[in-house]
């Protein structure tokens, strides 16, 4: 049976890596399977987080076409065992993904995670679904200002966790601010207790100047 990484690792790139000296690696990996497939505990809490993602399609004749597509964080939810999902929203009208998925099902998304440093990568296929109204609204962010057009699902095929290197760290600017906000309080309370304590300093001094005169 195929290794799972086999939906990457065609037989020409096994060649490259057999010439570039990281085959043997990569051969003990697919004698484990390759790739993961399930929709593991890990992946839900990693998708739990994530507010930004490249969905990347190719049409009938491979042209590539790589588009983001974001939200508040868990907006990409899981719809079944193998089937990821989002809401997808209006915008600028393009449609450049939908029409390469009616000609072409085979689909990726590329999810990043620059705080921890850390991406995966899917491989499946994804089929847009116009008129399922209770699906789309199971999908929608709560809150979220945002005209839902029509519904994309992602079925996994393969999955893989890159390593960190190269990757720079960023952070959400909402965590910043909120982390902001929790040392500025953290700050103010410190200035209270300060000035709280320097009163009662005084007034110690003060009281020990009273009981010895000649100390002042």
């Amino acid at each position: 049976m195929p290794a799972s990484s086999d939906i990457a690792f065609t037989p020409t790139v096994k060649a490259l890596q057999a010439e570039r000296g990281s085959r043997i690696a990569y051969a003990r990996m697919e004698q484990d399977g390759g790739f993961r497939t399930e929709i593991s505990d890990d992946l839900v809490a990693f998708l739990a987080h994530v507010d930004t993602a490249y969905l990347a399609t190719a049409n009938a004749a491979g042209q590539p076409y790589a588009q983001h597509r974001g939200g508040p964080k868990g907006f990409i939810r899981v719809v079944d065992d193998t089937t990821l999902g989002f809401a997808d929203y209006a915008g600028n009208r393009q449609y450049v993904s939908i029409g390469n998925l009616e000609e072409n099902d085979k689909a990726f998304l590329f999810l990043m995670d620059y705080a921890h440093r850390r991406r995966i990568k899917l491989w499946g296929r994804a089929r847009v679904v116009t008129d399922d109204p209770g699906l789309l609204e199971r999908l929608m962010p709560e809150n979220y200002r945002a005209r839902p057009e029509q519904a994309i699902l992602f079925k996994v095929e393969a999955w893989d966790v890159n390593c960190p290197q190269h990757i720079p760290q960023k952070l959400d600017a909402a965590d910043v601010a909120a982390a902001m906000e929790r040392l500025g309080e953290r700050i103010s309370a410190l200035q209270t207790e300060n000035e709280s304590l320097k009163r009662a300093l005084d007034r110690s001094l003060g009281r020990a100047q009273d009981r010895d005169p000649a100390a002042s």
